[in-house]
């Protein structure tokens, strides 16, 4: 299980990381704060979400983006980042779908 996690999160943290990084920008050490918002989300997505949701994948899928987008726009206005529900959306959208891309192509992450 926790290999799964690394490989996901690894790969969550390679789409991610280069998003935020330039919406983060005008921040100094912008690349430690775009690594940030993942790894604040990406564990309670990964291991949380599916122990306590009581629904399907795919609306657990949906659930947890949901969660993930949220609190990374939560965190994205922590950092004084405009427009920070749509990086967080960006973000979490391509993560999401190059990774569902990536699975049924490859089997992983």
């Amino acid at each position: 299980m926790i290999t799964a996690w690394l490989g996901a999160f690894a790969f969550t943290q390679a789409v991610e990381a280069p998003i935020y990084a330039r919406a983060l920008r005008a921040r100094p050490r912008r690349w430690l704060w775009a690594l940030g918002a993942s790894a604040l989300t990406h564990p309670i997505v990964f291991f949380g979400v599916p122990r306590v949701w009581p629904g399907g994948y795919w609306s657990g899928v949906a659930v947890a983006e949901a969660f993930a987008v949220a609190a990374e726009a939560v965190y994205l206005t922590a950092l004084g980042v405009p427009l920070s529900l749509a990086w967080a959306l960006l973000a979490n959208a391509a993560s999401a779908g190059l990774g569902l891309l990536s699975r049924a192509a490859f089997g992983w992450p």
